[in-house]
């Protein structure tokens, strides 16, 4: 199993070399420039070079790479142009929002996409599969933003039943130190808090959700029919057990293989996801700086951000990869 966490943490290697260099020739490949971007455009020819030459944008492309290669290297990505900050210190701060998002959305997809696919499953034919069917290709094909603003407008809107924007209340003066916003009003003894946090994630979280939901739920309801068709299913039936035994020691076990890799898969879609559900909501996380970066052409944000994500993405891919081996014993890594 050492060498397998050996062997993986190296192929790492080349993939991340190879995403910078898209990653880097994306960046300069986009329209206008951080110059023009900070100085409008208004902006003299001298003014514009003058902030090149600031940013060490007037050298060679490939100077400017191995530099940026090798301040990556060491976690450094520059300063944003927006704040002026660490790009690093910009993210740490933000990440706990990202991250609160994500684990909200993929625990909702987790807990409505399984049963909805393992009922579609059993009912299979019936108008209850139709039904779960339709629902998950709607899901993916519906896109995030017009979700996240058609759930905004429905239920913070019209309904007023649910925050607009945001994380919290602005007239909350609670203290977080942590970051996770419902984490830190349990700590503090502040329980409002964190409902109110809650209540600010819901509808980001919702909107964020709907594809890795429809996504599981296909998955979970191929998956289940495909154990349900195997000969040892049909001789524990036809030896008397009980379904609720057949469906938890036979179905279950069999059949989450694939789902479990499906999710992990899904963390990424959900990262990237977060760049459209957090600029909707104003979530004050690392996908709205993100966003912000674009229209700033801030180059060490957007750099950064997309290289870290690609990092988290491989290695949550990797622990995924463990996890596959673990459940199934059947899985030897040699």
């Amino acid at each position: 199993m050492l060498r397998f966490v050996f062997r993986r943490l190296i192929q790492l290697v080349p993939i991340l070399l190879g995403l910078s260099i898209l990653l880097f020739a994306w960046v300069r490949a986009l329209p206008g420039g951080p110059a023009q971007a900070l100085l409008g455009q208004r902006a003299t020819p001298e003014a514009v070079r003058d902030i090149e030459v600031q940013l060490g944008l007037d050298r060679p492309l490939w100077e400017q790479y191995l530099q940026f290669l090798w301040r990556a290297v060491r976690l450094d990505f520059g300063a944003s142009l927006q704040t002026g900050q660490p790009v690093v210190d910009e993210m740490l701060r933000r990440f706990p929002a990202t991250i609160e998002l994500a684990v909200c959305a993929l625990l909702i997809a987790v807990a409505v996409g399984i049963p909805l696919g393992y009922l579609a499953a059993r009912r299979h034919g019936t108008w209850v599969d139709n039904l779960v069917v339709s629902g998950s290709l709607l899901g993916v094909t519906v896109p995030i933003f017009f979700l996240a603003y058609l759930l905004k407008f429905v239920f913070a809107v019209q309904l007023g039943w649910l925050p607009t924007s945001g994380r919290a209340d602005a007239r909350a003066r609670t203290e977080h130190p942590t970051g996770f916003y419902v984490l830190d009003g349990i700590i503090t003894g502040d329980l409002g808090a964190s409902w109110d946090a809650i209540t600010h994630l819901i509808l980001p979280a919702l909107a964020l959700a709907s594809i890795p939901l429809a996504v599981i739920v296909r998955m979970t309801r191929a998956s289940v029919l495909n154990v349900l068709n195997e000969d040892y299913v049909r001789t524990a039936e036809a030896k008397g057990l009980l379904a609720g035994t057949i469906t938890r020691r036979h179905v279950l076990r069999n059949s989450m293989l694939p789902v479990t890799t499906v999710i992990g898969l899904q963390l990424g879609v959900l990262l990237a996801g977060a760049v459209l559900t957090e600029t909707v909501f104003a979530f004050a996380g690392v996908g709205k700086f993100m966003a912000d970066g674009i229209v700033e052409r801030d180059f060490p944000t957007i750099q950064g951000f997309i290289l870290v994500i690609a990092v988290i993405y491989v290695v949550v891919n990797m622990i995924v990869d463990l996890i596959y081996g673990l459940l199934d014993p059947r899985v030897r890594v040699s």
